[in-house]
């Protein structure tokens, strides 16, 4: 979402480093095409006036004038002041009397459903007895959707039909306190825009349920429509949070650095892709990060922890760190990174000249070598898999038929194989076995 954002402020600061001491006229100049780039990742006007201001009013005082190095001083200021406009990081209310109950509102088509389910996931994995409730009768398929998603994160659905959602929410609630769940979520009916009935409606089940958080859940492909959607809903409900969803897509971006500062409601979540996995906590530090291209080093861990399956895979993860595994051991960890989400997050969470470079590779073209290399290494006996060395001519040949590649790519994976083992046992000698093992759980 913040790949154009990122590009162009790159390119500003490298300018930038060019630089020795910096005039104030230099800092204008700079903070011109910081404005530019901020306006065209469509942020707001008003907090694209504010942030460069604050900006400034430090990069031409004391803290630069004096640096050592003026340019990174720059920068500096430049995220400090980013994770300011982002706001503070600001949790689940789920303190006091069980169930907590939360509830998911926005406009239908913004993803609250599957949202619902996202969140559900995430607290169950937290140990939490979660419970999600159908409120939405008007959505044709709608409680079906939920239904589906629930048996799939194994959590279950109340739902009653006839029913209006005020009195269905104060009835699921009756369910929760008896079976003894600790969250409820309530997913509760969209409209095609802000309108009475849909407000009318929330602010019945709201009566009724006393929510600790109310989740407004907002289509980060609104653009700037976003803020005007959330002062809506916030003149109508006690909006304790933001939920933005398909930040994946190609919006601009503008709207998640805007809608703190604008709106004053916190973001709690992003929604970073359609799979039920693809949720995580909103932290103002990281986004900035990955804003003015220092990576996600942290996230890109945590990605790798949450698909890691101990009990099945430690075994494969410490031959991988010897360096000694074998080509069944680089497939599973293969099939690891895979479930780790789109390559293309993966790669911008990369830190530096390394993300830099890796975002210029097409995510679709690594997607398909991996997938080549998985189909290489399937068409390959079990003997053949735990020992490489029998690999001769005429068996690369019967692989290559068998895996619908040719002799050349059987080559090349067996290429990347011995190159992995190489740099591993490189990595081993000169100390980085604690950074590998972090990434391989």
């Amino acid at each position: 979402m913040f790949e154009n954002l990122t590009e162009r402020l790159n390119t500003i600061f490298q300018n930038l480093r060019r630089r020795g001491k910096l005039s104030e006229e230099d800092v204008t100049e700079v903070m011109r095409e910081v404005r530019m780039a901020l306006l065209e990742a469509d942020v707001q006007y008003g907090v694209v006036k504010s942030l460069t201001q604050r900006i400034k009013e430090r990069a031409v005082g004391f803290e630069v004038s004096k640096a050592l190095n003026p340019a990174q001083q720059v920068v500096k200021i430049v995220n400090e002041e980013l994770i300011a406009t982002l706001g503070q990081p600001e949790a689940l209310n789920l303190k006091g009397e069980k169930p907590h109950v939360l509830m998911m509102v926005g406009l239908q088509g913004s993803g609250k459903t599957t949202a619902s389910a996202k969140l559900a996931k995430q607290l169950r994995q937290k140990g939490e007895r979660v419970l999600l409730v159908a409120a939405d009768p008007y959505r044709p398929a709608a409680i079906k959707q939920l239904q589906t998603l629930g048996e799939r994160i194994d959590v279950p659905v109340f739902t009653q039909e006839g029913i209006k959602p005020p009195q269905l929410a104060k009835n699921a609630l009756q369910t929760a306190q008896k079976g003894g769940y600790s969250i409820m979520i309530i997913d509760t009916a969209g409209r095609s825009q802000l309108d009475n009935a849909l407000m009318d409606e929330l602010r019945a089940i709201s009566g009724f349920v006393n929510p600790k958080e109310v989740l407004l859940v907002v289509d980060a492909m609104t653009g700037q429509e976003a803020l005007n959607i959330a002062q809506g809903f916030r003149s109508a409900v006690n909006i304790s949070g933001l939920m933005m969803t398909k930040i994946d897509g190609d919006a601009r971006g503008g709207a998640a650095i805007s809608i703190r500062e604008v709106t004053g409601v916190p973001i709690k979540f992003l929604g970073t892709g359609e799979g039920v996995d693809a949720i995580e906590v909103f932290d103002p530090v990281r986004i900035a990060s990955r804003i003015l291209g220092m990576g996600d080093i942290l996230g890109l861990i945590e990605k790798a922890e949450s698909t890691y399956q101990e009990a099945q895979d430690t075994k494969a993860a410490e031959k991988m760190l010897a360096g000694d595994f074998s080509l069944e051991d680089f497939a599973k960890q293969l099939r690891q990174m895979r479930k780790m989400g789109p390559l293309s997050q993966i790669l911008e969470m990369l830190p530096g000249q390394m993300g830099t470079v890796a975002r210029k590779v097409d995510p679709r073209d690594a997607e398909n070598q991996l997938k080549s290399v998985e189909a290489i290494i399937n068409s390959m006996t079990r003997e053949e898999r735990r020992d490489p060395k029998l690999l001769n001519a005429s068996r690369r040949r019967r692989i290559a038929a068998g895996s619908g590649k040719d002799v050349q790519e059987v080559n090349r994976v067996m290429k990347q194989f011995r190159d992995t083992q190489r740099i591993i046992k490189q990595l081993q000698k000169t100390g980085g076995r604690g950074n590998i093992g972090r990434l391989f759980g």
